[in-house]
């Protein structure tokens, strides 16, 4: 699914327009960014949890030469599913 995909749901859904659809789903992204760029949580009931963690930088080794290398520290961003979204997922299987 992309974003275009989410925005024609949004339409279909809500009777909202097109151009209104990507303005709110536009919206939500740009807040859920923000609050991620600020290392906050963002926890969406039912759904799941979206965090930013800190890595530290390690030793690491370049496949193709062997050669070993330093990764530099970095944030990442993580997702991890609520129980409720697990069940609906596990149900269908």
């Amino acid at each position: 699914m992309t974003k275009i995909d989410i925005i024609q749901n949004v339409c279909d859904k809500l009777g909202f327009s097109k151009k209104d659809s990507a303005k709110i789903v536009e919206s939500v992204f740009d807040v859920m960014k923000d609050h991620l760029e600020k290392g906050e949580k963002i926890k969406i009931s039912g759904f799941g949890n979206f965090m930013v963690k800190e890595k530290k930088s390690r030793r690491g080794r370049n496949p193709q030469s062997g050669q070993e290398i330093e990764i530099t520290a970095r944030r990442v961003l993580t997702f991890k599913s609520s129980q409720v979204l697990r069940r609906a997922l596990n149900a269908r299987a």
